[in-house]
């Protein structure tokens, strides 16, 4: 479809002789061309363009004219625009001089848009002056109507934006461990070693992971042996790797009466020797209070032959005696740990328990249920719960306002976001406390564009683009709502007057009241009639108040007396 654009309408207001005291004219033709008719309200004002000019010999050399546009409201109400002054050169006064030869001008007004100037027209009043003579004030036919208000059709759809962040993971990996200490140079465990505290709880936990409704699967045994630093070093690698062995022949031995199957695997176990344990050494040394401490600490900070620091540790009697008492006896080991995944709850264990136990979940486990729901109405329940037993949990606060905002509720979506703002100051929360002030306050301000900009994300974007058609920045906004091709996109194309772009936007998104008059529009700017009708009518049907509107309409004034336009009302 080809899309024209409006073309000038050259008005000539008039041609005036007046007859005055020296039987001669003041002015002559007078051409005015309107660039712009009907006016348009853009960014809140409406602006009055005017190319004209003065003929050769157009004003008497004496006189002066005093040109003001002036806007005649349908309810009566008049708004001057800006009185230019215009003089011959003979004249005295202070107005731009008309030389015999002619003058071209061209003339911008702006004013602030009102409501009354949905309806009405624009002419000229024009005040003679010359010399003491009275003055002569002449008013023009119309020169142009007014006032085309479509971007007032903007719909404040703000976007909000439901964080998904959930740190809930549904397999989670721990560990579990326990220590098998050996006698001096001795790799055999002691049946009092086996009935220790730790070794009874590791295989107890191990036997519990094997019953049906466990959540813990154990996936494998990573066994450290060592050997005090005391005696060779290659008898102590040997002992530390014997030391490992039995330990998981004790293991073995202890999975196979309960019947534990992983353990038959060959991976499942990981032995690693370490040897001589001088990093255990030096930790359990740290841990004391001996008069030596420091000076056994610098020997092995200062000595790295292994045989030889041993060798110094033992020269120091007294200090060897402590040392094999309290500390080489801990060192003396195998350390035994169980890897482990403990598995979380189904999604359709989450929801009964959420809707039923929720105080029996984790913080992350309530708000992946929330999140894995999608009645709203069941997930606000959901987030609501959430809320007494997490209260100062941003995330919690900040989808209790997206769900508000989404149901209607948008002084209870601002409260929300408000809390969740005075938890957190980040781009999601910024975006929504800006998106509900800008749809309560049906404005914006200052600072609801600070809070868009601040926000940075997509939704946020989309909500700079509706103040930019409240400001007239409607390229910026189409660049600024990206590839959401939403009714507002459509409407700024309009404005735009990119038609191509704005009827594939409406041709992609549900048809509504709102959507068809935006096509008939397209219609009126593109001089498709039929398109006009055909919209007006689907509109109507859709959303009967639109009939109102329509009739006045400034977007429609070239069907005023159109038959088939007044038959659909």
């Amino acid at each position: 479809m080809k899309i024209n654009k409006f073309n000038l309408k050259k008005v000539t207001i008039f041609t005036l002789l007046l007859s005055v005291i020296f039987s001669c004219s003041t002015i002559k033709d007078l051409e005015y061309t309107v660039t712009q008719n009907p006016l348009h309200m853009k960014g809140g004002d409406v602006t009055l363009q005017i190319n004209g000019k003065f003929v050769e010999s157009g004003l008497n050399p004496k006189g002066i004219a005093e040109i003001t546009p002036i806007f005649f409201c349908a309810d009566g109400n008049e708004i001057p625009f800006v009185t230019e002054i215009y003089q011959g050169p003979k004249a005295a006064g202070n107005g731009k001089i008309v030389p015999k030869e002619g003058l071209k001008f061209s003339y911008t007004s702006t004013i602030p848009y009102q409501k009354s100037m949905a309806e009405g027209e624009v002419k000229v009043r024009i005040l003679f002056k010359m010399g003491s003579k009275e003055p002569q004030e002449i008013m023009s036919p119309k020169i142009a109507d007014g006032t085309v208000i479509t971007s007032l059709l903007v719909d404040l759809d703000n976007q909000v934006i439901m964080t998904d962040e959930c740190n809930f993971k549904r397999t989670n990996s721990f560990t579990k461990t326990a220590t098998i200490n050996f006698s001096k140079g001795k790799h055999n465990i002691s049946s009092k070693e086996m009935r220790d505290g730790d070794i009874k709880d590791l295989l107890n936990f191990v036997k519990s992971s094997m019953d049906e409704n466990s959540r813990t699967a154990v996936k494998s045994i990573q066994i450290n042996s060592f050997a005090s630093p005391e005696g060779e070093v290659d008898l102590n690698n040997n002992l530390a790797q014997d030391r490992g062995n039995s330990a998981k022949k004790f293991l073995d031995s202890k999975f196979k009466r309960m019947k534990f199957n992983a353990a038959k695997e060959e991976s499942f176990y990981s032995v690693a020797s370490k040897g001589e344990d001088w990093n255990g050494f030096k930790a359990e040394v740290s841990k004391t209070d001996h008069e030596d401490k420091e000076l056994i600490l610098r020997v092995l900070q200062m000595t790295s032959d292994l045989n030889k620091r041993e060798k110094e540790i033992r020269n120091m009697a007294k200090t060897y005696s402590f040392l094999e008492k309290k500390v080489l006896p801990q060192l003396r080991r195998a350390t035994i740990t169980v890897n482990y995944d403990e598995i979380g709850y189904s999604d359709d264990e989450l929801k009964e328990l959420v809707a039923t136990n929720p105080d029996t979940l984790s913080l992350e486990e309530i708000i992946q249920a929330s999140l894995n729901e999608d009645d709203m109405n069941t997930k606000l329940k959901n987030f609501n719960s959430a809320q007494n037993l997490f209260p100062n949990d941003w995330r919690i606060r900040n989808n209790i306002g997206y769900l508000l905002y989404n149901m209607g509720d948008i002084d209870g979506a601002e409260q929300s976001f408000e809390k969740a703002l005075s938890i957190t100051d980040n781009g999601i929360v910024s975006n929504n406390v800006g998106a509900v002030k800008h749809v309560k306050a049906k404005k914006s301000s200052d600072d609801i564009k600070a809070l868009f900009e601040s926000s940075n994300t997509n939704e946020s974007k989309y909500n700079i683009g509706l103040i930019q058609i409240e400001e007239g920045k409607y390229e910026e906004s189409i660049t600024s709502m990206g590839d959401n091709k939403s009714y507002n996109y459509a409407l700024v194309n309009i404005l735009a007057e990119h038609y191509d772009a704005a009827s594939d936007a409406l041709d992609n998104i549900t048809n509504d009241g709102k959507s068809y008059y935006l096509k008939a529009i397209i219609g009126a700017r593109t001089s498709n009639t039929e398109m006009v009708m055909e919209n007006l009518k689907a509109a109507f049907e859709n959303d009967a108040s639109l009939k109102g509107y329509a009739k006045k309409d400034r977007e429609f004034i070239s069907f005023f007396e159109n038959s088939d336009f007044l038959s659909i009302f």
